[in-house]
């Protein structure tokens, strides 16, 4: 995820009892104990919010996922992109377990700023990547062993920046390449974890050619292949089969550019790239795999993690929009258009990363869920 975005720690997590009951969406501020520095959402008509509250020192949540039974959430806590040391001396984000109802399990202390996290269910390991902008890792966690982290060096990655968000698309693991050094580098890798090294293929580049899609924002830069010119690999994931377009491609979101690359059949002979204008930055999106799933958002500017249960369809998109100048928001995102239509119910939440999680078990935990699916978003 961006280094421009806003991003808290973690914080150990309890779930606040039953969903708070109002009507119309609004704010209700919360006792002292219950809350930082906001308000935190009533339950508005259609939805129903619970809070995970902090009960400890951590801070800056940012992705979130699923594996198996429970929910895992990165904290930041003040770590710097390069992994510098936060103003208090925090070198070590940390990932914090809990229940699918919110109560807090077991933790773990990483080395540097943990950025991007997804599940890897066929491994039973979660997946991160720490330092966006360089000095770069990625890690698993295998919760149930007994030494459950495992770090290993990049190999072969040459754009010059860091890696971020992370998907898991039949097996492979796809990385963001974040913090280019300029546009000739690969905008995203695949990763062969061998022995203490991540080996990274290039998957596709900044530059690489691909197929503008028609909207408002693309005026006349439609229908045929153009030079991308990305400078900001930020989140990704695995769009569902449930999704009305770009089914099963890898979409990354380049945030600061404003645009979404959609990969087909990535990393094979018959990859190809489209392309997705969008009015607003975006940080993490995600994708309903069915109708009636949960969405799970961190708050980093509150310091919370929310659950929202609503009236989410299958195949929607939901994102994460980042204005420059203007607090986030979540947005319903259209794939044919790029149109983004705020949620006003929930406009009380200031979102970073979300995953979709609930019903049946979820087919591709890559990013940032949909990315529980994971993804994924990814944020």
């Amino acid at each position: 995820m961006s280094v421009t975005a806003n991003k808290l720690k973690r914080t150990s997590l309890v779930v606040m009892g039953a969903a708070v009951t109002a009507a119309a969406m609004a704010s209700a501020a919360l006792p002292a104990s219950a809350t930082q520095n906001r308000e935190a959402p009533v339950n508005p008509a259609g939805y129903i919010v619970k809070t995970f509250s902090p009960v400890g020192t951590e801070s800056a949540p940012d992705d979130i996922a699923r594996l198996g039974d429970s929910i895992y959430v990165s904290y930041q806590n003040g770590v710097g992109p390069l992994g510098e040391p936060s103003a208090a001396g925090a070198a070590a984000s940390t990932i914090q377990q809990y229940g699918l109802n919110g109560t807090p399990g077991k933790s773990w202390q990483v080395t540097g700023k943990v950025d991007g996290l997804t599940a890897d269910p066929a491994h039973n390991r979660l997946l991160l990547t720490a330092n966006e902008d360089g000095n770069s890792s990625i890690s698993t966690l295998t919760p149930d062993q007994p030494k459950p982290l495992t770090t290993y060096a990049y190999s072969g990655l040459t754009h010059g920046g860091g890696t971020d968000a992370i998907s898991v698309n039949d097996g492979t693991i796809l990385v963001s390449a974040s913090a280019p050094a300029d546009t000739t580098g690969p905008a995203a890798y695949s990763v062969d974890l061998q022995g203490t090294t991540a080996k990274l293929t290039p998957l596709f580049g900044d530059n690489a050619m691909a197929t503008a899609m028609a909207t408002a924002a693309n005026g006349n830069h439609t229908g045929q292949p153009e030079s991308l010119a990305l400078t900001d690999p930020d989140s990704n994931t695995i769009v569902p089969d449930s999704a009305p377009r770009f089914k099963n491609a890898f979409m990354l979101d380049a945030q600061a550019d404003q645009q979404l690359i959609f990969a087909s059949s990535p990393g094979t002979g018959h990859q190809s790239l489209q392309t997705l204008a969008v009015a607003q930055p975006l940080d993490d999106t995600v994708f309903a795999a069915h109708t009636g799933q949960t969405l799970l958002v961190t708050d980093p500017k509150d310091n919370k993690v929310f659950s929202v249960t609503g009236p989410f369809k299958a195949g929607q998109a939901v994102s994460t929009v980042v204005p420059d100048a203007a607090p986030a928001y979540l947005a319903t995102l259209d794939l044919t258009t790029g149109a983004l239509t705020p949620i006003p119910e929930l406009a009380a939440i200031h979102p970073k990363g979300l995953a979709f999680t609930g019903q049946a078990a979820d087919k591709s935990e890559g990013h940032e869920d949909s990315r529980l699916q994971d993804g994924n978003q990814t944020h």
